[in-house]
């Protein structure tokens, strides 16, 4: 959530600066008008409120001196009726402009391009050669097919459309990948291993920036105030909700194994082969708490962490800057790391690492000390796919075939799979 302080002192900035997310900001033009009525409630709540101690305290003159007090108890009864009126009046602007604020994505950040979508996205940098086959290269939905170990049909059958089922080597081929990513950050990297819920609730979804916007694109559970997790991002990132942290103690870094359940609104017919777009899939996530003075740089280091596991796969990649029209709702800038994909001849996502300053710990309530005397200031948090794993596990299929439809085993995986080739059996 916007610092509301930083919105009234800069409003035609803060309006300019995100309508370059293709939206039209001007509502918060509401706010000051809702903030002179609140003004103008106080003043009245102020008056009555004075009107009514003055009375009160008549109140022991009149019983001392035997004077009837009716009419001076019905003044301040009805003052009283009044000033509740006032709160309850008070209360409905609170409301509105909060929900002003919880339905405002956060400011872009300056140095991000200006674009209506990816398309301006701005290329950081690129790592690794694309493969030069001396055959022509499959999807790796054929090769699993052919392979017999990805089952599509009777995912539809048990599930529906975007389910798969990962049978054999290829089941075991995504678990290695998992444990390779949770093995590297935190034994390398220094993030704290951590299994968190797959369902959460609805205050956790209003945290990290899920609600109000994307409430379409999440599974809710009928009847409850509870949600299927479409990223570990929500629930460890909600860990210190509503705490005090003690300085002394940041950074913390968590590293997350989660599935995650989107329904995948509005993207019919984007990505319907294969296992680049499934409705459930999973996921390592990188989560961090940091000083906001450190923000940036931690940005830049938790990017690299997820690079390191393609680095060590061996697949090639590239890293772009999201533009202002493609970064997603709560962030202020995001780095994708797109992996090669010989099937599409091109870059696709598999992780998008963000920095969103104090944008969800203002709407967790996530602050910290820097010691005991200090004020209280609120966290920075960032998090990042380090990797999406089904994408993953897709982009060694197709990067390591063979012209006999076998699939070479990366080296970093091979003491993981125990073997060192897939194929037919």
């Amino acid at each position: 959530m916007l610092d509301i302080k930083f919105v009234r002192e800069n409003l035609e900035e803060t309006i300019e600066r995100l309508n370059t997310r293709n939206g039209d900001y001007s509502y918060l033009r509401e706010i000051p008008e809702l903030d002179v009525q609140r003004r103008e409630l106080i003043k009245k709540g102020d008056t009555l409120k004075a009107e009514r101690n003055e009375k009160s305290k008549m109140i022991g003159e009149y019983k001392r001196a035997k004077k009837d007090c009716s009419e001076l108890l019905a003044t301040i009864g009805n003052a009283k009726e009044k000033i509740a009126e006032i709160d309850h009046q008070m209360k409905d602007i609170d409301e509105k402009i909060r929900n002003i604020l919880l339905k405002t994505p956060n400011l872009p950040d300056k140095s991000l391009p200006i674009g209506k979508d990816d398309t301006y996205n701005r290329e950081i940098r690129k790592w690794g050669e694309p493969r030069k086959f001396d055959f022509k290269p499959l999807g790796h939905w054929d090769l699993g097919t052919r392979l017999g170990l990805f089952d599509f049909d009777r995912g539809v059958k048990v599930s529906g459309p975007r389910f798969t089922f990962y049978k054999g080597a290829f089941a075991r081929l995504e678990r290695s990948i998992e444990m390779l990513m949770l093995d590297t950050h935190t034994e390398e990297s220094g993030y704290l291993e951590i299994l968190p819920p797959y369902m959460i609730n609805t205050d956790s979804m209003y945290g990290t920036g899920q609600l109000p916007k994307f409430k379409d694109d999440a599974y809710k559970i009928e009847g409850q105030e509870m949600w299927m997790t479409s990223t570990a991002e929500i629930p460890v990132t909600n860990y210190y909700r509503d705490e005090i942290l003690d300085g002394k103690d940041l950074p913390i870094k968590f590293a997350a194994y989660s599935s995650c359940f989107r329904s995948e609104a509005g993207s019919a017919g984007r990505d319907t082969r294969g296992i680049i777009r499934q409705h459930q899939f999973q996921k390592v996530e990188l989560v961090q708490f940091v000083k906001p003075e450190n923000s940036w740089n931690a940005l830049e280091s938790l990017t690299n962490d997820a690079e390191k596991i393609l680095k060590k796969l061996e697949l090639p990649y590239r890293v772009v800057c999201l533009s202002t029209g493609d970064v997603s709702f709560s962030s202020a800038k995001t780095y994708d790391i797109e992996v090669w994909l010989p099937s599409y001849n091109d870059y696709k996502e598999i992780s998008s690492c963000s920095n969103f300053l104090d944008y969800q710990a203002r709407r967790m309530n996530i602050r910290f000390k820097r010691d005991k005397d200090s004020k209280t200031e609120l966290v920075h948090t960032l998090n990042g796919s380090g990797l999406a794993i089904g994408r993953t596990v897709a982009a060694v299929i197709e990067n390591y075939q063979n012209a006999d439809g076998s699939i070479t085993i990366p080296k970093v995986l091979q003491k993981y799979m125990g073997t060192d080739l897939i194929k037919a059996e």
